[in-house]
C-alpha cells in the first residue's frame, strides 16, 4: 500500500519514492510508488502532475486501491519526484473555496451540495433546492467574510466511536476511515482531497452564474487567481464599452440600454423604408418583364419584392447581388407551384435552392443578362 504523503503535509512538492511497478499501458506507463505526495484524481479535484525522476506524469487516478501515476516515460529504482506545484496549489485553492462556499449556503437554505466538479478556471456546485439571487449574494459575502479571518483549516480522523457526535456534510456513503475537513466558522465535511491550511490562502471566491439544474440548482464560482482573472476580464470589457459608447465607467448599463432602445427606434424606421421601397418597386414586374434586380438589397429583400410582385404578374422574381459576386433569388406565385421553376433555374444556372408551393428562395452563379434571357424563354 502506497504511504500518502499529501495528507501528511498537503505542501509538498519535492520527495523521494522507490518505484514498486511500472507496466507499459498503450502509450503510457503505469507506475505506483511506495510512496507519493501526488494527489490521485477524486471527490471532484483532478490527479497531480509533475515527475517521477524523468518520467512525466500527466495524470494521478486510483485504480482497484492502488494510487497509479499515469506517465509518458518509464521509470525504476529510487527517484526524485517533483509536483506541478502551482496546478496542485490551484487545486487547493478551488477545493477549500468550495467547502467554505457549501457550507455556508448549506448553514443558509439546509439545501445538500449533490455535485461539485473543478474545471480548468471554475468550479461548480450542484443543491438540491432552488436558490435566491438574494442568499446567493449573502452566501457570497459569508464566504468572503471567512476567507478574510484567515482560518484555520484541519483534517479530523474520528474513530467509530466518535463518528455519531460529528454533524458533518456528504455527498455519498463513506468506507473505511472517515476524514473530515473542519473549516473554522463555516464548514465540517467529508473529504479525500487537499486543502489549503488557512482560508487566506484560498484568495476569493466569487459567484459567476446560477441555473436550474435537476429540481435544484447549478451555481459556478471563480476562485482564487481565477476570481482575479474573471475580475480583470469584465473590468477589461467594461472600460472598451465606456470608451466606445463616450459613457463614465459606472454608467455603462445605462448607455448600452439606451443604445438598444434607439437601435430599436432604427430597426422600425428602417421596416418603414423597406416597405416603402418594395411597394415602389413591385411597380416594375409587367408581365413582359417578370423580374427586378437590385444590387444593394439582400436575400430578404428579394423574397418581399417577389412576394409583392406576385400580386402583377404570373411568377415574380428578384434577384439581389451582381455579376462578380452571384445572385440571391426569390420567385413567387399566387397561382402556379414555383418549386418546378426553381429546379429548372437552378440546373440551367448553377443555383441552389428550394422552399414552398408559393415561394422559393436560393443563390445563381450566373450574368444578368443570362439570367433575364433564361426568364423570358422560360415564360414563352
Amino acid at each position: 500500500m502506497t504511504e500518502k504523503l499529501y495528507y501528511a503535509d498537503a505542501y509538498l512538492w519535492n520527495f523521494t519514492a522507490n518505484v514498486l511497478s511500472c507496466r507499459q499501458k498503450g502509450r503510457y506507463y503505469d507506475i505506483i510508488l511506495d510512496r507519493t505526495a501526488f494527489f490521485p484524481e477524486g471527490g471532484g479535484q483532478p490527479g497531480d502532475r509533475g515527475y517521477i525522476g524523468k518520467a512525466k506524469v500527466v495524470d494521478t487516478v486510483l485504480r482497484g486501491g492502488e494510487i497509479v501515476h499515469v506517465c509518458l516515460d518509464a521509470a525504476q529504482g529510487e527517484c526524485e519526484c517533483s509536483l506541478d506545484g502551482e496546478f496542485r496549489f490551484s487545486n487547493m485553492q478551488q477545493h477549500s473555496g468550495e467547502h467554505i462556499f457549501s457550507g455556508i449556503l448549506h448553514s443558509l437554505t439546509g439545501f445538500d451540495n449533490v455535485g461539485f466538479h473543478m474545471g480548468e478556471k471554475e468550479v461548480t456546485v450542484d443543491f438540491s433546492g432552488p436558490v435566491s439571487a438574494g442568499t446567493l449574494r449573502e452566501a457570497e459575502i459569508k464566504t468572503n467574510e471567512i476567507i478574510w479571518k484567515n482560518a484555520p483549516i484541519t483534517a479530523i480522523y474520528p474513530d467509530e466511536s466518535e463518528v455519531s457526535s460529528y454533524d458533518y456534510r456528504s455527498k455519498k456513503e463513506i468506507e473505511g476511515q472517515l476524514r473530515l475537513i473542519k473549516i473554522e466558522g463555516a464548514d465540517l465535511c467529508a473529504c479525500c482531497g487537499t486543502h489549503v491550511a488557512f482560508t487566506g490562502e484560498t484568495g476569493m471566491v466569487k459567484v459567476i452564474t446560477s441555473e436550474n439544474y435537476k429540481g435544484g440548482v447549478r451555481i459556478t464560482l471563480r476562485i482564487g487567481k481565477y476570481a482575479l482573472e474573471d475580475y480583470t476580464e469584465k473590468n477589461n470589457s467594461v472600460l472598451e464599452i465606456s470608451a466606445s459608447l463616450c459613457a463614465k465607467y459606472g454608467e455603462v448599463a445605462e448607455a448600452v440600454e439606451k443604445l438598444k432602445e434607439k437601435q430599436n427606434d432604427l430597426r422600425i424606421e428602417l421596416n418603414e423604408a423597406v416597405k416603402e421601397t418594395v411597394a415602389l418597386r413591385a411597380a416594375e414586374f409587367t408581365p413582359e418583364t417578370p423580374y427586378v434586380f437590385d444590387s444593394k438589397g439582400s436575400a430578404d429583400f428579394a423574397r418581399l419584392l417577389a412576394d409583392a410582385g406576385a400580386d402583377r404578374v404570373k411568377t415574380a422574381f428578384a434577384f439581389s447581388g451582381s455579376d462578380e459576386n452571384g445572385y440571391k433569388y426569390a420567385a413567387a406565385s399566387r397561382s402556379e407551384d414555383v418549386r418546378e421553376t426553381g429546379r429548372i433555374l437552378n440546373s440551367a444556372l448553377n443555383g441552389r435552392g428550394g422552399g414552398k408551393p408559393e415561394m422559393i428562395m436560393g443563390s445563381l452563379s450566373a450574368k444578368a443578362e443570362e439570367i433575364k434571357t433564361f426568364i423570358k424563354d422560360l415564360s414563352k
